[in-house]
């Protein structure tokens, strides 16, 4: 996180000559912001730019799907449409018809203790568009723009049950990377407790603000990580990546909660999405990927809106999760961070819109 680089270790970049022979050594670094430590080891990789996706994510196109026009009567309740109640609708916000969490239980009461609750919470689908054969990267930045502001706006309905403490929005696009539909959608869960790896990263960013009086993330490294910018945000390579070509996007001004996204910096925020996910595409051959929208509770205190600051992790599915990162919560990244950068800056796509 800050400036000063490392001291046991001088990078360098790998080019395209470079054999195993001249490779850099192994190197941990540590993530302050899940406070874990991470192994590169690039001896357990090709080069760089040779870090492909071994499939297409989507293969098989789903025939008859409920999240295509016409066929919503197939689908689980909708809680709303972009734009409201027409039938040519552009974004749905529709039940989980298999939720992970009920709405149907009781609220939890405040306060509960134990280890064991009722199964309480809200699990959502955003239908990110009308048509099959369209993906989120094929949208214009402003469509995309809406599709971040109709996440928003199902937060702020949830802002006022008390018992939803956090609401997590994430995408699981391709079957390896979890998605059952290939049909463009997202989902978000929201619960009645705050999970562990938030409380994890609030904490690790609360350290960094007792220590510094900073907001970590606002003082996040970027020289050699940076990726590309935009007016209100910019993406990099985490300097301690967990995952190869693993990308961020970040707020340049300091904000905790995502759903105080206003529409002109939804649709600045569409644009750099647009044009990362064109650029993984492009590069690892359209590998399946996740990506996870990481904020800030919703009933924290005033006094965690000084350190906390969201931000979009977008994870290309690469490399499977083994035995070792199971059993240690240390993961083993065969891609420096200041190479995927310099790999992803240099490919080049046209944003439209």
């Amino acid at each position: 996180m800050r400036k000063s680089k490392p001291t046991t270790h001088k990078h360098r970049t790998m080019s395209s000559s470079s054999t195993s022979e001249n490779q850099n050594p192994p190197q941990l670094r540590k993530d302050p912001i899940w406070n874990r430590w991470v192994i590169f080891s690039p001896a357990r990789s090709k080069r760089p730019s040779d870090f492909k996706s071994k499939s297409s994510s989507n293969p098989n196109p789903t025939t008859n799907c409920p999240f295509c026009i016409g066929n919503e009567h197939q689908c689980a309740p909708e809680i709303f449409r972009v734009p409201s109640e027409d039938p040519n609708w552009k974004i749905r916000v529709i039940q989980n018809l298999f939720p992970a969490l009920s709405r149907e239980l009781d609220d939890p009461v405040d306060g509960a203790s134990g280890s064991v609750l009722d199964g309480f919470g809200f699990h959502d689908v955003v239908i990110e568009t009308p048509v099959h054969s369209v993906q989120l990267c094929d949208l214009e930045r402003e469509e995309i723009g809406e599709v971040f502001v109709a996440y928003t706006r199902r937060i702020q309905q949830l802002v006022d049950r008390h018992s939803i403490k956090y609401v997590q929005v994430f995408k699981n696009h391709g079957a390896a990377a979890g998605a059952s539909m290939s049909h463009s959608h997202s989902q978000m869960i929201a619960l009645p407790v705050i999970p562990p790896s938030v409380s994890a990263r609030l904490g690790s960013m609360k350290d960094f603000f007792d220590q510094t009086g900073k907001c970590c993330i606002c003082e996040i490294q970027r020289e050699n990580l940076l990726i590309d910018s935009s007016t209100y945000f910019f993406s990099l390579v985490p300097y301690a990546a967990s995952f190869p070509f693993e990308i961020w996007i970040v707020p340049r001004y300091h904000s905790a909660h995502f759903h105080e996204l206003d529409a002109e910096k939804a649709i600045d925020l569409g644009g750099l999405l647009k044009q990362m996910l064109n650029k993984i595409s492009l590069q690892l051959n359209d590998p399946p990927f996740n990506f996870m929208i990481h904020t800030s509770p919703l009933h924290g205190n005033e006094s965690e809106l000084a350190y906390t600051h969201w931000f979009i992790q977008i994870v290309p599915q690469l490399v499977g999760t083994a035995g070792f990162e199971l059993a240690t919560g240390c993961y083993i990244n065969p891609v420096f961070p200041e190479d995927a950068a310099k790999v992803l800056r240099e490919v080049n796509v046209s944003e439209s819109g």
